[in-house]
């Protein structure tokens, strides 16, 4: 295994650690390790394929590794945010239906002896995700030291709503992107579905 593909696996690695430090209050500051080892691994994501590139170390492990880590982190964080009622169902339902058409023309094209990378629009679609998440995990840690007495907001509950609607928001837009890219996907690789069988 190469040191991308090793990358990837310590992604994937990593994702049980934040999912711990989300749902676990009572640590002191969790929000903000949970954000660190998020961080950690959206890092690792971007190293992998940097260095995958520029050493010419890009395998078919790695096309279909590397998106699948990214799905699994994220994923996990929004089921997550949806136990700690930082947002709806509804934004994971999509983002999954998205994924799983994606995989599905994937598998397809596998099964034809053709790998399909990510594109631009994947990337993009991912770059918002991962922006997203670790910036309602920000937010939320800013309103944990709030609680802790470290910063004192003038008006909590004022800080709280909009700091849950800037958070939904940027949810939304990561969701836009995600529809966006899994439309361009699908019909850039109609071909696959209509010869499945």
């Amino acid at each position: 295994m190469n040191l991308p593909n090793k990358l990837t696996m310590l992604r994937l690695i990593l994702v049980p650690f934040y999912v711990f430090f989300l749902l676990v209050p009572a640590i002191p500051h969790h929000y903000l390790w949970a954000l660190i080892v998020f961080a950690a691994a959206a890092y690792t994501d971007h190293l992998d394929g940097k260095i995958a590139r520029k050493h010419n170390m890009i395998t078919d492990f790695g096309k279909f590794a590397d998106p699948l880590a990214d799905k699994i982190m994220i994923f996990a964080a929004l089921a997550c945010f949806i136990q700690l009622d930082l947002t709806g169902a509804v934004i994971l339902i999509i983002t999954a239906a998205r994924e799983f058409a994606v995989t599905s023309v994937r598998l397809a094209a596998a099964g034809k002896g053709t790998v399909v990378a990510a594109n631009i629009w994947g990337k993009l679609k991912t770059i918002s995700q991962m922006v997203a998440v670790m910036v309602v995990m920000l937010l939320q840690y800013l309103l944990e030291l709030n609680a802790m007495e470290i910063l004192h907001f003038d008006n909590t509950a004022a800080v709280t709503m909009w700091f849950g609607i800037i958070g939904e928001i940027l949810l939304w837009i990561s969701v836009f992107f995600t529809v966006l890219s899994g439309v361009i996907y699908l019909v850039k690789n109609f071909d696959y579905i209509k010869t499945a069988r």
